[in-house]
């Protein structure tokens, strides 16, 4: 797929990051995870993050990065293209995406480096490094320490013709204005804040109709109808399911830092799809956190 393909593809519809299923022991499962993938690709999300945030990328060794999107590649190929997460150190999210390129994956969300903070000379390195060391196309992920302004991402897009997309998860209204005021379509814009329901009207109207669902792993059939309510501008169904489920879900994702991953494996085991626990140092809900999401889940009926 070039890069322009999938900027095509991302452009519009659903996407979302399917957790990654490990063993009782913590050790990736691979079936598991399979039959997670093909119980999802049917519900219509335009494409699948493979080993991407909510699929703990940043828990992988690199041993199992290649096998975790060879599985996602096999099992969903003819039904729903898969982009690879890759990220860490320069190196190492070269090595990842090259890998997921070699493995047949549609493109990469580059996710931000860890630990060190770095001017914009150094992200504007970090990305153009990636950007070419391969063909297909590259979304980068505005978050935490890597946060890019109109200036950067202007430098990149001249140099970095298969840079197509940018995911933003900072939620800055000023700076995204300012994104797509200066580059206009020359990428795709995705909402990555965690949870991006809530935000979705609002980026909407800043240019960014896309966004990426994590409850789309437990919830598919409930995160399609506020998709679509989202895009045809239906308040009602926004506010009513904004109201009745994830207003109280924030409340028990926002209990503890990292619960955004370890509150959708929690909802996938309680819908009957067990991916396993998370990994350190990401900590499982507690009982009465899962008894009260089983309880939001219930009220929306069968997925």
């Amino acid at each position: 797929m070039n890069p322009q393909h999938l900027k095509s593809i991302v452009s519009s519809g659903l996407l979302s990051f399917p957790v990654t299923d490990f063993d009782v022991d913590g050790h990736f499962n691979a079936k598991g995870y399979a039959s997670r993938l093909e119980w999802l690709a049917p519900y219509g999300a335009t494409a699948l993050f493979a080993a991407g945030g909510t699929g703990e990328f940043f828990s992988l060794t690199g041993e199992e990065y290649p096998e975790i999107i060879k599985t996602a590649v096999q099992t969903c190929q003819g039904k729903v293209p898969i982009i690879a997460g890759v990220g860490g150190s320069t190196r190492f999210a070269i090595q990842c995406a090259q890998e997921a390129e070699r493995l047949g994956a549609h493109g990469i969300l580059l996710l931000p480096h860890y630990l060190t903070e770095a001017g914009q000379e150094g992200l504007i390195a970090h990305v153009e490094a990636v950007c070419k060391s391969v063909q297909f196309g590259v979304i980068v992920y505005n978050r935490n320490v890597c946060k890019l302004t109109p200036e950067s991402l202007a430098i990149l897009a001249d140099r970095c013709p298969n840079l197509i997309g940018f995911k933003d998860g900072v939620g800055d209204i000023e700076t995204m204005s300012s994104i797509y005021m200066r580059m206009g379509d020359r990428f795709s814009y995705l909402g990555g804040l965690p949870t991006a329901e809530v935000y979705a009207a609002a980026y909407k109207a800043l240019g960014t109709p896309v966004y990426s669902s994590a409850v789309f792993n437990f919830i598919p059939k409930t995160a399609m109808t506020f998709y679509h309510a989202v895009a045809n501008d239906d308040m009602a169904t926004q506010h009513q399911l904004l109201r009745d489920f994830f207003m109280p879900y924030l409340a028990i994702r926002n209990k503890m830092p990292g619960y955004a991953v370890s509150i959708v494996k929690a909802g996938a085991k309680l819908v009957g799809h067990d991916a396993g626990p998370v990994r350190a140092p990401l900590t499982d809900l507690k009982p009465d956190e899962m008894r009260a999401l089983s309880e939001l889940i219930e009220q929306l009926g069968p997925q």
